[in-house]
C-alpha cells in the first residue's frame, strides 16, 4: 500500500511539470502577437481569410482568447462570413460545454416531423432553453434545397440551426455575441445606404466600370466553403468519407485545403 501511494504521489508531482514543458504559441505581448500573426499569415496551412493578412490573424486570435480558444483553434474555427467573424458550429458547442455554467446541451431529431431540437440547460437555472428548426422552417426561409449543405445534408443543417439558437439564448455571456457560421452563411447582406440620384448613380457606375470591371463569382471557392462546412459538421466517419468525395472536382490548391480539414476531422472522430 505504501509503495502504491508513493508511486501515485510521484505521478502527481510529474504531471504539472510535463504540462509546463508543453510548447505554446500563445503570444505574451503585442510585439509577439504581431510577429506571430505575420508567421501564421505566411503559412499555407491556414484558411484563405487569414493568408497574407496578419491583421485578420491578430483579430481572430484575440477573439478566440476572449472565448477561451487557444490561437490555433481560433484560426481553425473562426471564419469570416459577410465580413463578420463567425464561429463554426462544433466550436460553439465546445465553448459552451467547456464552461462550468453549462449543465448540458442535448440534441435530437424527430424523423416524423422532420424537426431538429436542441435543449440547453444553464447551471442554476430552473428552466431549459428549447429551440427547434424543422424542414418546414427551412422551406419558409428559402433554405431547403439550396445548393450546398442544405441540399446535401439538410438534417444536419437543421440541427446546426436549432443548436445555434439554443446556445446563443442560453449562454450569451460565453459566446459574447459572435455569429455562428452555419447561420451567418445563409444571411443576406442588404445595403441600407441611401440611393444616389439617378444621374449621379449612372455616372458613378460608368467611372467604376472603366477602373475595374465587376469580377465574376468564384464558384470553386464557394464549393470549397460548402465542403469545409459539411466536413466540420460531420458526426460519423462514413458521412465524412462521403463528403470528402465531393472535393474531387476542386482545383488542386483548394483540394489540399479540403484534405487537411478531412484529416483533422477524421482524427477527431476517431478519438471520440
Amino acid at each position: 500500500m505504501n509503495q502504491i501511494t508513493a508511486n501515485t504521489t510521484n505521478v502527481a508531482q510529474i504531471k504539472p511539470q510535463a504540462r509546463q514543458d508543453l510548447f505554446s504559441l500563445a503570444p505574451q505581448n503585442l510585439q509577439e502577437a504581431m510577429h506571430f500573426a505575420e508567421l501564421i499569415a505566411n503559412s499555407g496551412m491556414v484558411p484563405k481569410d487569414f493568408r497574407n493578412n496578419p491583421g485578420n490573424v491578430l483579430v481572430a486570435v484575440q477573439m478566440g482568447a476572449e472565448l477561451g480558444l487557444p490561437p490555433t483553434q481560433a484560426l481553425q474555427n473562426i471564419a469570416v462570413i459577410n465580413n463578420r467573424p463567425s464561429l463554426w458550429g462544433d466550436a460553439v458547442l465546445a465553448v459552451c460545454k467547456g464552461s462550468p455554467l453549462c449543465e448540458y446541451v442535448r440534441e435530437r431529431w424527430d424523423d416524423q416531423t422532420k424537426t431538429a431540437t436542441c435543449i440547453a440547460k444553464r447551471r442554476g437555472d430552473d428552466e431549459e432553453v428549447i429551440r427547434t428548426f424543422s424542414f418546414e422552417d427551412a422551406k419558409r426561409a428559402g433554405l431547403l434545397g439550396k445548393q450546398g449543405p442544405w441540399s446535401q445534408y439538410p438534417q444536419r443543417m437543421a440541427a446546426m440551426r436549432a443548436r445555434s439558437w439554443a446556445v446563443r439564448d442560453a449562454f450569451p455571456d460565453l459566446l459574447r455575441g459572435i455569429a455562428v457560421r452555419e447561420e451567418q452563411i445563409d444571411a443576406v447582406e442588404k445595403d441600407v445606404t441611401p440611393a444616389k440620384p439617378a444621374k449621379q448613380q449612372d455616372r458613378t457606375s460608368q467611372l467604376l466600370a472603366k477602373i475595374a470591371p465587376e469580377p465574376e463569382a468564384n464558384q470553386a471557392e464557394t464549393d470549397l466553403q460548402n465542403i469545409l462546412t459539411a466536413i466540420n459538421s460531420s458526426v460519423e466517419l462514413s458521412e465524412l468519407d462521403e463528403i470528402v468525395n465531393a472535393a474531387a472536382n476542386l482545383p488542386d490548391d483548394l483540394k489540399e485545403q479540403a484534405r487537411q480539414a478531412y484529416g483533422i476531422k477524421k482524427k477527431e472522430l476517431k478519438n471520440n
